[in-house]
């Protein structure tokens, strides 16, 4: 039963938000020791231990393809136990991997089955509510997930310090059981029956033809993959620039704590201001204050050295609170029209934008050696081209008086 003017469930935005949250803490716990793990198994070129970042990514992109359909057919919860079935197993060939291909391996095993709770959470929500008062939802549990970033280096840290860097993977599968276990206590299923639909591989065709019925759908899509990507960039190359590049060894999960803040308040910031401006008038000015900033960037220090840290910061922090404003809207604009394929929809616009932003990540990634200019230059040309497909495709009027009615 979908719900426009009910207040939230703190518990459900907690709940959902820890969902989510899994993902984030597999991927920013490990980043202290990315090169505590790289001499483990003998990997010594930073570029390559980027992927175990990135990589992760795959998986959530390829996983999410078929457990939104199977969660249409099936129903929302069993998948997402399957999903923690998956990352258990995934978890176990990372703790043992004895190279960095087979770690790779588990680090992808790990996305595919964390792609299940990542994924559902987002069908579950649309399952239960619709238009702004999705956003207000989305943006809140955004919120609260931003939370797990926020702290994650540092426990990672603290962890590794204590139990090594096979520490962080037990820790993860910790905090999965408990989620797990109040996921199965606490949720009810969500899928309408009138909904489901019998699996079949047919099915994505028929999504995928279903979805580009609503050119907004696909443009807000492939919008969150250019953000996405761009952002991926900043979060594998993170260790390197912080601790390598401006020497921060022991300060960067501090860093990277307070840059996760950011994102956190702007989300949150605009779950309180979505009801009142509208999302899509929201998620524009973002993406237009982010292309602006990034382009700032790279044209005052074109050609010359790394800025100092402070202004560094300055304009990471500035970029950062944009994305509180584009991410959960984006998300939600893109879902909007396809509430009758909540499951496929969220899984192919999903794989859609996650794919999209990995050669992105990777690309880019490459560049930052010993400078971080071509981190601005790739946000600013994503954040160029997400402002001309949003102009280019948009449905309804920006800035409309009525904009409460219109989004």
């Amino acid at each position: 039963m979908q719900n426009e003017q009910v207040k939230p469930n703190f518990e459900f935005v907690a709940l959902m938000a820890s969902l989510m949250s899994i993902v984030a803490l597999t991927i920013d716990a490990i980043l202290p020791a990315i090169a505590d793990i790289g001499i483990a198994i003998n990997s010594l070129d930073p570029t390559r231990n980027q992927l175990l970042v990135t990589m992760i990514f795959l998986g959530l992109g390829v996983g999410q393809l078929f457990f939104g359909p199977l969660s249409d057919s099936l129903g929302r919860k069993p998948i997402v136990y399957f999903g923690f079935t998956i990352f258990l197993i995934a978890s176990v060939i990372c703790l043992f991997a004895p190279n960095l291909e087979i770690m790779l391996v588990g680090r992808v095993l790990q996305g595919v089955g964390l792609s299940a709770p990542r994924t559902i959470s987002i069908s579950i929500i649309r399952d239960t509510y619709k238009g702004d008062y999705m956003a207000k939802i989305m943006s809140f549990v955004t919120a609260f997930f931003i939370l797990v970033p926020i702290v994650a280096p540092a426990i990672g840290k603290t962890i590794m310090h204590i139990m090594g860097w096979q520490g962080i993977f037990y820790m993860q599968l910790f905090f999965a059981l408990v989620v797990g276990i109040w996921f199965w206590k606490r949720q009810d299923e969500t899928l309408n029956p009138d909904y489901k639909v019998k699996f079949s591989f047919g099915i994505f065709l028929k999504g995928t033809k279903e979805i580009f019925k609503y050119k907004e759908t696909v443009s807000c899509t492939m919008i969150s993959g250019l953000i996405t990507g761009s952002f991926l960039v900043y979060l594998s190359s993170a260790q390197h620039v912080f601790e390598e590049l401006y020497g921060l060894t022991e300060t960067f999960p501090y860093v990277f704590a307070g840059l996760a803040f950011s994102v956190g308040i702007s989300t949150l910031l605009n779950g309180t201001l979505v009801l009142r401006f509208g999302m899509r008038n929201l998620s524009f000015l973002a993406l237009v204050m982010f292309t602006s900033l990034a382009l700032c960037y790279s044209f005052i220090f074109w050609n010359s050295e790394d800025p100092g840290l402070v202004v560094l910061l300055t304009f990471l922090s500035l970029l950062f609170l944009c994305l509180g404003f584009i991410w959960g809207n984006m998300r939600s604009i893109a879902m909007e029209p396809i509430g009758h394929i909540a499951g496929i929809g969220a899984a192919i616009t999903g794989f859609v934008s996650t794919i999209l932003a990995i050669p992105i990540s990777i690309f880019v990634g490459g560049f930052i050696e010993d400078s971080v200019w071509a981190l601005f230059a790739g946000l600013g040309v994503c954040g160029l081209l997400s402002i001309l497909l949003f102009l280019a495709f948009k449905t309804r009027p920006l800035f409309a008086n009525n904009h409460i009615y219109t989004n």
